[in-house]
């Protein structure tokens, strides 16, 4: 039989024994637990999670809350949201040797967020920079007057290149657009002079075309007053009062040459 100092002692490493377990449970639920909600992945609609299992790509992870294995898998999120670049401004010379410069804005998404991840580390400085580049060439092989005129024509071309070149990528270039064209100071100046003198040129020929006109009509008048000796008398009399509207002017009768010698035959 067990003493009670013995028996005391066996008591107390039963309970240190206890102890121990609850504690190395409590730790193991805890651990089990921190690993769990270590998993757990909150993905917005807007997201998509590319899951990778040992490094290899495995698959896709759709919206909502998600779990993948600790340690063993990770996820990179994705934005398939419509996303903005503004590409630098920057200086580009046209066809006939004339330097601007153009400021470009490309409007693209994410549509396999798988490629976007695994076969392009940055892909949005990747579009930019293509975007540049087909800019370039596009404008370097267009005249100044196309470039300021076919904006629209221009960025449906570089929007081909760029779609071509980055569809690879799992992108879709949506839109791009041409938002400013700047031109050198004495480029402007002279675009100015040159509309100036197209505008007074317009006006010169206008006034002939006007001038011309009127003719034709005088003309015409002529012809029916000549016909009627009383029409040329009622017409100059209908000026007279016209003239006389307006007591600031002065009347000026012109009378012919022979009248003298009527007066003369009349006085006899």
């Amino acid at each position: 039989m067990l003493s009670g100092t013995d028996l005391q002692s066996f008591l107390n490493t039963f309970d240190y024994n206890i102890i121990k377990m609850i504690w190395f449970v409590y730790g193991a639920i805890i651990f089990v637990l921190l690993i769990i909600f270590s998993g757990l992945k909150l993905l917005y609609q807007y997201e998509r999670g590319v899951v990778f299992t040992l490094g290899k790509y495995s698959h896709i992870k759709d919206p909502g809350l998600r779990w993948i294995t600790p340690i063993i898998q990770t996820m990179r999120k994705v934005d398939i949201r419509i996303k903005t670049a503004d590409v630098p401004r920057q200086e580009v010379i046209t066809k006939d040797n004339i330097p601007l410069l153009a400021n470009t804005v490309v409007y693209f998404k994410v549509e396999r967020p798988a490629d976007a991840i695994i076969k392009i580390e940055d892909y949005e400085f990747a579009v930019k920079q293509y975007t540049q580049a087909a800019l370039r060439d596009i404008v370097g092989n267009s005249e100044l007057d196309f470039v300021l005129t076919e904006r629209e024509k221009i960025a449906g071309s570089i929007k081909k290149i760029v779609d071509d070149e980055t569809a690879g990528w799992g992108i879709n270039i949506e839109s791009i657009k041409i938002q400013e064209v700047e031109l050198p100071q004495e480029m402007k100046r002279a675009m100015a002079k040159q509309a100036e003198a197209e505008r007074e040129k317009r006006a010169v020929i206008i006034a002939a075309e006007g001038e011309v006109k009127a003719s034709e009509n005088l003309r015409k008048a002529a012809e029916n007053l000549s016909k009627s000796p009383a029409a040329i008398h009622l017409r100059t009399l209908q000026t007279i009062r016209d003239i006389a509207a307006d007591p600031s002017e002065k009347i000026v009768l012109f009378l012919p040459s022979d009248i003298l010698d009527i007066v003369k035959k009349y006085s006899k």
